[in-house]
């Protein structure tokens, strides 16, 4: 299955494409994002990082691999994309099956949170996933915001080392039954 083209009220979710290396390389070439990813994203960021990047995962999908890979557009911007959601639904990662990043001028507008609902929807209405798990540094408070506001119950914690030195990262489980319940509780 391709990832599908999915919409909220202020959000396009695209598939990923080589087309979006100039606005990734621009927005995550940032130091306020990179320091909250794992060691594994290389920083100083290269100058073809995004380019490089997304032919790796255009690439993993052409061969098969079970990836979903949007960026976020704004509805009434100018159609760059802002951001990024990665799903790997059936990946035993102990990073996780989702991760995003938002660029830092979209921060603190929920957008990450509108963007989350149609994923999840699309992980469990249509893929028929029962649970999947994220995590994040322990220090992003924004990160954390996104999993509470979404129906994420936290499990605890594992050792995964981020740019910022902190090794200490929290892991969180979606479930089918806790995403219905947080749908509910919203359409109320």
């Amino acid at each position: 299955m391709r990832t599908p083209l999915l919409q909220t009220g202020r959000l396009i979710l695209r598939p990923l494409a080589l087309s979006d290396a100039p606005a990734i390389q621009r927005h995550f070439n940032n130091w306020n994002i990179i320091r909250n990813l794992a060691t594994a994203v290389p920083w100083p960021y290269p100058d073809d990082g995004a380019e490089t990047f997304i032919r790796l995962q255009l690439d993993k999908i052409a061969a098969g691999e079970e990836i979903y890979q949007w960026v976020l557009v704004l509805r009434d911007g100018d159609g760059e994309a802002t951001g990024n959601i990665h799903f790997r639904p059936r990946s035993d990662s102990r990073k996780g099956n989702r991760g995003f990043w938002l660029a830092e001028p979209y921060w603190n507008r929920g957008l990450m949170t509108e963007a989350i609902a149609p994923v999840n929807d699309f992980a469990f209405d249509v893929l028929g996933i029962e649970q999947f798990f994220v995590c994040n540094v322990a220090s992003n408070g924004g990160s954390r915001r996104v999993k509470q506001k979404t129906g994420a119950e936290f499990v605890g914690f594992i050792d995964l080392p981020h740019h910022n030195d902190e090794s200490k990262s929290e892991r969180w489980i979606v479930t089918r039954s806790n995403w219905a319940r947080w749908r509910r509780s919203e359409q109320r």
